[in-house]
């Protein structure tokens, strides 16, 4: 089974890639979770933040945006001290305004239409036969990351949008040889070249 390079021999890796990573998802409370996973992985390796997702998802009560908004720095100052998730209190800090600037965006807008508009409301099927013709950054992506910097985000660079946007398929970028492409953009002559 052939699959995207970057995808290393990690079960928990493959996983991700085989089942979630370019799906469509358009649950507003899975959207949140994974930016929020996203900016925690800023400066790491992916695979890193899968190995604590569980952790987070107890943590942050299944990534509950009023929990998450509520508390306060004393609470965030003992996940400061929990050695399975990320403890970087910059990180840890930005997860709780995330969690209020989201609940904010969603006083006048369904935050997974809000976040889907950068794309057109459907997901941008690429075509790219090789990892390095995948771009780190695009133009929506920095639209994205500069209206969520104006909701007052943070951790949403334009890498890290491009990120998301990717894992949320937003933007559809398994290469060609994979076996998902086909699955993915329903392109049927990808699936004879396999």
């Amino acid at each position: 089974m052939i699959r995207c390079r970057w995808c290393s021999a990690d079960p928990i890796y493959q996983h991700y890639h085989d089942h979630e990573w370019g799906v469509p998802e358009y649950d507003a409370q899975r959207l949140f979770e994974k930016l929020l996973l996203d900016g925690f992985q800023a400066g790491l390796s992916w695979i890193t933040i899968l190995k604590k997702r569980e952790r987070y998802r107890q943590v942050y009560r299944g990534f509950d945006v009023q929990f998450m908004a509520a508390q306060t720095d004393t609470e965030l100052q003992l996940l400061m001290q929990d050695p399975d998730i990320i403890r970087n209190r910059l990180k840890i800090h930005a997860a709780r305004q995330n969690a209020r600037s989201w609940l904010a965006l969603a006083e006048h807008s369904d935050p997974a239409a809000w976040l889907w508009q950068f794309v057109g409301g459907r997901p941008l099927v690429n075509h790219f036969t090789s990892h390095a013709e995948v771009p780190a950054i695009t133009p929506e992506a920095q639209a994205m990351s500069r209206a969520l910097k104006q909701a007052g985000f943070s951790f949403v660079g334009p890498t890290i949008c491009y990120a998301f946007m990717q894992a949320t398929g937003m933007v559809m970028d398994h290469t060609l040889d994979c076996f998902r492409y086909a699955e993915l953009s329903g392109d049927t002559v990808a699936v004879q070249q396999q």
